[in-house]
């Protein structure tokens, strides 16, 4: 009994002493070895030791793949046959196609409205000239002209162009015959509408016309001839008296005829 506690007590002096620091030492070493021994065992695991390891991994149904893909436990060939699960990505929504604006239907059927109602405005008719010849007289309505047969001075609101009598006399523009006159000054007188406002009027002609009221007639079409029927100015040079009217008012033919 003394014995054991002597041995106790030398015990207890040896670690209280130098002692001490020999037990740390050896604690640390074999700490160290431990370690060593470890790891070197685990870079030395063969296909065995690895499949022990699978065996205790979970079922395939709570299999959990590791970070480079790869499922542990399974056989290289059945990794390679592994395709990984894309998640579908959400489809981009349509983008909403621009909304046409409303047309105003009520301002377009008013500028129709307004296109139909707006006058058209036709063009003039050519014309050509009825006779070829020189002018005896001009048109003159801003100021007076002396008239020989009457011996006044007076307008004149058509212009007297010189031909033989019996000269041939044609329609100027197409046109439909209006009136066939017998004036006292003008003689027979023979008028025809050409539209757009306008009317031609060939005075001085002989007693019987070619044409009658309601004919149409086209440009260069005869309608008379040359005579001496305008008792007003029959000491004038034989000649056709031609006037012009635009909506009713007399016009400078001149504006009209080609040059």
């Amino acid at each position: 009994m003394k014995d054991k506690k002597a041995f106790t007590r030398k015990i207890g002096n040896f670690l209280a002493g130098k002692g001490f620091y020999v037990v740390l030492f050896i604690c640390t070493a074999i700490i160290g070895i431990s370690a060593w021994i470890l790891l070197s065992t685990g870079n030395k695991m063969g296909p065995a030791d690895i499949g022990s390891i699978a065996s205790t991994e979970p079922d395939s149904q709570d299999v959990m793949v590791s970070s480079n893909g790869v499922i542990p436990g399974l056989p290289v060939e059945d990794v390679l046959d592994i395709k990984p699960v894309v998640s579908p990505k959400p489809s981009a929504a349509a983008t909403p196609s621009a909304v046409p604006k409303e047309s105003n239907p009520d301002k377009k059927a008013s500028a129709e409205d307004e296109e139909n109602s707006a006058p058209v405005m036709a063009k003039d008719p050519s014309f050509v000239w009825p006779i070829a010849g020189d002018i005896a007289v001009v048109y003159s309505v801003d100021e007076l002209i002396y008239n020989k047969t009457m011996s006044d001075w007076r307008t004149h609101d058509g212009i007297d162009i010189k031909g033989l009598l019996g000269t041939k006399v044609v329609s100027a523009a197409d046109g439909t015959v209006t009136d066939l006159i017998d004036d006292d000054l003008l003689g027979t007188t023979v008028i025809i509408d050409h539209g757009n406002g306008l009317k031609s009027i060939y005075a001085n002609l002989a007693k019987t016309p070619v044409v009658k009221k309601g004919d149409k007639v086209a440009m260069g079409a005869v309608i008379g001839a040359v005579g001496d029927t305008a008792l007003g100015e029959t000491c004038e040079v034989s000649h056709l008296h031609y006037a012009m009217t635009k909506d009713g008012a007399p016009v400078d033919p001149f504006k009209y005829l080609p040059k």
